[in-house]
This record gives C-alpha cells, structure tokens and sequence, in this order.
C-alpha cells in the first residue's frame, strides 16, 4: 500500500468507504466498530511510549505483546472494514491461534502476580494506567462488534472472541506491569455498612 496524500475530500459529506468500494455512513455501526479497534490501538501506542525507559527485561516484554497485539488489531480493523462477501482468499484476520496466543500470555503473566481480593481501581502509574484504559476502549470495542454481528451475522465470531479475550489479557498486563514497574495499584474499598 502507498498513500500519496492524505486528505481525499470524499469524507465532508459525512459519508466514507469500506474496502469493496460501499459508501457508508461515518456513523454506521460497521465504522462505529473498526473506528473503537483503531482508538483502542492508539491507546496502546501510548502505553508502549510510557513503557519505555522501564526495568529492561520486564519493559521488552510489555513491548514484545504489544507490538504483536497492535498488528492482530490492524487485522480486526480491516477485517471489520470489508464486508464478508468482500474477503478474499489470504485476507490476514485473527483467529483461533492469536487467541490462544493471548490466553497463554495472560496465564504466563497471572502467574506472577498475587491473588486478587478486591476490584482494582485505574491508576497507579502512567504504564498500568494506559493498559487499564485501553482494556475499557477494548469492552467498548467488542460491544460495537457484537452490535454489528447482530445486524449482519455473516460478519462472524472471530473478532469478538478475539476483543473478548484481549480485553482479559490487557487487565493482567495493566497488573503486571504496574508490579514490574513499581508503580502502585490502588484497589477499590469497600463502603463500610452502618
């Protein structure tokens, strides 16, 4: 792919395309959902930017899974941005081995870390902050695929399985890397009943 020039004016209507050519709405649900994939990936390249200048082996890990999920997503936002009928044979997409890929993270980094007794509260540290936003920017991604998939549900399963299951591996990173980073995680307290 080359992009010559970035501005092509066929958007001030309010209208864009998909890649087989259909004119849709910029408010279609279908855009709706590729456009949350392509926020959630800028809010990974923020973590990554925070992440470095961390402890070395536990940062190079962070980035090694990040830069590998910011890939997959460019697969999901393609994906969503083609009508079924417009596939073609080789077309990347996620599936069933980048799933797995993520369970085996998310158990590789639940591993080191403590048992959790109460909900975690967003914060701490800019890293664990940036992966806990980008695990809500996920929830929020996979509710737009699902709408989708019930409007049009040639559209399939493999996105939302795949947003269902980054969206837990982005919650065990958010902790993990707040430990490997020292930065605190801040838990949610319980009101105290009268």
């Amino acid at each position: 792919m080359r992009i010559t020039r970035v501005y092509t004016r066929t958007g001030d209507q309010g209208t864009t395309r998909l890649v087989g050519g259909q004119e849709l709405r910029k408010d279609d649900v279908r855009i709706e959902a590729y456009g949350t994939v392509d926020e959630l990936n800028a809010v990974l390249g923020l973590a990554r930017t925070f992440n470095r200048g961390g402890p070395p082996p536990a940062s190079e890990a962070i980035d090694a899974v990040l830069r590998v999920v910011q890939n997959d997503l460019f697969n999901v936002g393609a994906d969503l941005a083609t009508r079924p009928s417009d596939r073609w044979e080789g077309m990347p997409q996620v599936g069933a081995r980048d799933v797995k890929q993520l369970e085996d993270w998310c158990d590789r980094f639940n591993a080191e870390l403590g048992p959790l007794k109460d909900f975690v509260l967003p914060g701490g540290g800019p890293v664990g902050a940036f992966l806990h936003q980008a695990r809500t920017v996920c929830r929020r991604a996979e509710r737009r695929v699902v709408t989708l998939r019930a409007a049009e549900p040639e559209t399939g399963d493999a996105c939302v399985v795949y947003l269902n299951r980054l969206s837990d591996l982005l919650f065990v990173l958010s902790r993990w890397a707040a430990k490997a980073h020292g930065e605190p995680e801040y838990l949610w307290s319980k009101p105290t009943t009268s």
